[in-house]
């Protein structure tokens, strides 16, 4: 695909998504802040963890951590009684080994640049990314397994192997918008695509806002206009009957039914089984 082309299939792309998103996008809690602490707890619980869960566990646990400090000095196990439920522990200990040394070394403030949140406990290049673009709106990229199935199926369908990981990130951060607002919005997006339409199991083309603008989509359509369609058979017509047809059957049918006398029994009773 040429330059000119591929930009223009970019722009398509990230226009069609954002108008989606604005229409569609899920109210999570976490979408509601740009507050670094808050929307570092959510990173790290969202980590190998449906949204339905964390919804349930996130509020509780920053009403009993409210803020960074609060959590370094809390004790280990405490931490971990709170995170109870989720699962994958490791989480836990790491975000406060995050808010312990973000506390003494950088005098409580969580950087914005996604290079110094990798330096961080348990940060790697999405969790850096996702923080910097919803803390901060970093027009950044951020992608985690949903991102990239989107990204491959929309404009790399048939590329495998060990490259295809740089080359979704360096797609995607083309696709970022530069406009702060944009940015966080479109990573949103497209996180919420790769959730709810274009998931693991089944991709709904029909249903995806991009489909138009998508590698995948685009052949689906292709395949389902090619197929026959079905014609509807004419409902089948009986004939009309004739006079003499209909008088016959009448008699048949008078004919086929019991008398009245037949209906009681010998004594003019009603019979018992009635």
């Amino acid at each position: 695909m040429r330059t000119t082309d591929r930009r223009a299939q970019v722009c398509r792309f990230r226009r069609s998504l954002l108008r989606w998103f604005r229409r569609h996008g899920r109210d999570l809690p976490w979408r509601r802040t740009r507050d670094p602490y808050r929307i570092v707890v959510s990173e790290f619980m969202l980590q190998q963890t449906q949204v339905s869960r964390v919804a349930v566990y996130y509020a509780g646990f920053l009403a009993r951590y409210p803020t960074l400090e609060s959590l370094a000095a809390a004790s280990p196990t405490s931490v971990r009684e709170s995170w109870e439920g989720l699962g994958y522990y490791r989480r836990a200990t790491n975000l406060q080994r995050l808010a312990q040394e973000v506390v003494r070394d950088r005098g409580g403030l969580i950087p914005s640049d996604p290079e110094e949140l990798r330096r961080l406990p348990g940060v790697g290049r999405y969790t850096a990314g996702a923080i910097a673009s919803f803390a901060f709106e970093r027009a950044v990229p951020a992608v985690d397994t949903n991102v990239a199935r989107v990204l491959q199926r929309a404009f790399y369908p048939r590329s495998r192997g060990k490259t295809i990981t740089q080359r979704l990130w360096e797609l995607a951060a083309l696709l970022v918008p530069t406009q702060a607002k944009n940015a966080w919005a479109f990573n949103q997006a497209i996180m919420e695509l790769g959730a709810l339409v274009c998931t693991a199991r089944v991709a709904r083309c029909g249903a995806c806002p991009v489909r138009k603008h998508c590698a995948m989509g685009k052949r689906r359509e292709a395949v389902t206009a090619a197929l026959p369609r079905r014609t509807k058979r004419p409902a089948r017509t009986s004939p009309r009957s004739t006079p003499r047809c209909a008088a016959a059957s009448a008699a048949r049918r008078s004919s086929a039914q019991p008398h009245r006398s037949d209906r009681a029994d010998p004594a003019g009773s009603p019979s018992e089984g009635r």
